[in-house]
This record gives C-alpha cells, sequence and structure tokens, in this order.
C-alpha cells in the first residue's frame, strides 16, 4: 500500500514586491483571497488538512510575526483520516510550526531548512509555493509518485494565456478566435511530493530548481503530474491575479470558494 505523506512544507520566504501594496504590512500567503476573507495560507492549510496532513512547517522570512500571529489566534482544521476514510486521524487539530531562515538561502537551501523542521524524516513529503491557490486530490499526486519509484514530482499545470489566439488554415485563412486558451506548454504547479531521501540531495545554499531537479531528470528520478481535467489552479503573484482570482471565484465552480472549516 502506498504510504502518503502526513507532513508538508510551505514556503512562504518571498517579499512579494510585485503584490504591493498588499504585502507592505504582511508576507504574501497573508493576502487575502478576495471574496473569501481567509489569506492564501489559510485555504492551503485546509487544503493539506483534508488530505491527510497532519504536520506543516511554514518557511518564511518578510514579516513572519504577522504570520505567527494569525496562526496563535486562528481555529486550525483537524486532519482527515490517512487511510482515506475521511474521518479525523484523532488529532484535534493540524500542527503548524513556522522557521524563519537567519540569511537568505534561496529556494534550494529555504526548502532543505524547512525540511529539517519535518517531524517524520523517514517518511515522504508534500510541499507547495506560498502563492498557490488550487485545489486537486493530492492522495493520487503521491499514489502517481510512488508507482514511478521517483524521488521528487512536481505538479503540471497548463495556466490559460492572457491574450486571445487566432487560429489559422495552412493557406493562413482566419478560422476562429479563441479567449484566454490553456498553454501548450506545462508549467511547474508549485506542488511537490518528496521521498524522504528528497532533503539530503538539496543544496544548503541556492536554487534547487537549477541543481538538484535536473541531476534527478538526468537519472529519470523526477516525475510530473498533470492536474486533473477540471481542476484550479492559480498563482497569485500580482494584484491583477488577485482581481483574477475574484472575478473566478465568482463565475468558476471549481474555485476553492468557501471558507475553509474550522477557521474563524
Amino acid at each position: 500500500m502506498t504510504q502518503r505523506p502526513t507532513q508538508a512544507v510551505i514556503l512562504a520566504g518571498g517579499q512579494g514586491t510585485r503584490l504591493r501594496p498588499y504585502t507592505d504590512d504582511r508576507p504574501k500567503p497573508m493576502v487575502e483571497i478576495p471574496g473569501t476573507g481567509v489569506p492564501i495560507v489559510g485555504h492551503q492549510l485546509a487544503w493539506l488538512a483534508a488530505e491527510g496532513v497532519t504536520d506543516v512547517v511554514v518557511s518564511c522570512g518578510h514579516l513572519a510575526e504577522v504570520l505567527r500571529d494569525w496562526l496563535a489566534t486562528t481555529t486550525l482544521p483537524s486532519p482527515a483520516d490517512p487511510s482515506g476514510t475521511g474521518g479525523p486521524d484523532g488529532s484535534s487539530a493540524l500542527r503548524v510550526s513556522v522557521v524563519v531562515e537567519a540569511e537568505p538561502l534561496g529556494r534550494g537551501g529555504g526548502l532543505k531548512y524547512a525540511a529539517a523542521s519535518l517531524p517524520r524524516p523517514e517518511e515522504p513529503w508534500y510541499a507547495t509555493n506560498g502563492d498557490i491557490w488550487t485545489r486537486f486530490p493530492l492522495h493520487d499526486m503521491a499514489a502517481f509518485h510512488a508507482e514511478r519509484d521517483a524521488v521528487a514530482t512536481l505538479a503540471l499545470a497548463r495556466p490559460r494565456i492572457p491574450w486571445g489566439a487566432v487560429e489559422t488554415d495552412q493557406f493562413g485563412h482566419v478560422l476562429d478566435f479563441i479567449e484566454a486558451p490553456p498553454s501548450p506548454y506545462q508549467v511547474n504547479a508549485g506542488v511537490y511530493v518528496f521521498s524522504s531521501s528528497f532533503a539530503g540531495l538539496l543544496p544548503d545554499r541556492g536554487d534547487h530548481e537549477r541543481t538538484t531537479f535536473p541531476r534527478l531528470a538526468r537519472q529519470r528520478r523526477l516525475a510530473g503530474f498533470p492536474l486533473p481535467q477540471g481542476a484550479y489552479w492559480r498563482a497569485i503573484d500580482t494584484a491583477k491575479d488577485l482581481t483574477e482570482a475574484a472575478r473566478e471565484l465568482r463565475e468558476d465552480p471549481a474555485a476553492p470558494s468557501a471558507p475553509p472549516p474550522g477557521h474563524t
């Protein structure tokens, strides 16, 4: 039986300069999704708990005290049963700890630093970037990861192109206009499953996407999990992304709109 991860890291160390003025007084994951009253990290914690995660380490730098204060006054959700039955696992609430880098370590170094605080280093774990708003079955991704005997698996998304596309035939005749079509390319969706050995492959400083990931790819130990058809995914990187998220909240039934259970 595939061992589902029950621990996760949220990478929330960026300053979110492109989200200013929203990030002038809070870290990027503490920016609220319009129409929900819940910050990005609140949605992520609810999603992870619903997928059976019991322990989360949040790696933070910029205005980390704002995140700590929010966690201290928020009712966190109870984890679902990792066996998949959906019941409580016996824990009163999701356990969340915050780690802060004393100095910038880069994405790979920051991930390694956060992973050192996971309670069960001998087990697999999830990770997500702190600006990702999504919902899809993480247990399916974990099974995909195990079936391929991968050391690391990244979720793959096809974001919509922000412009209208024009379709033509071989003779140059315009056939159709397509508003904001999906990209023909898959992109790193910022959600991961890692085997227990992965943390030891990370650099102490620097970017794992330039070192560890290419090395694993050459060894055929890096897998890519396409997001399921219809799954909602958005990276909240700019003020425009917040505006688009608010619009999708009204129009897209797949958008995770309801405030997470257990949050105040």
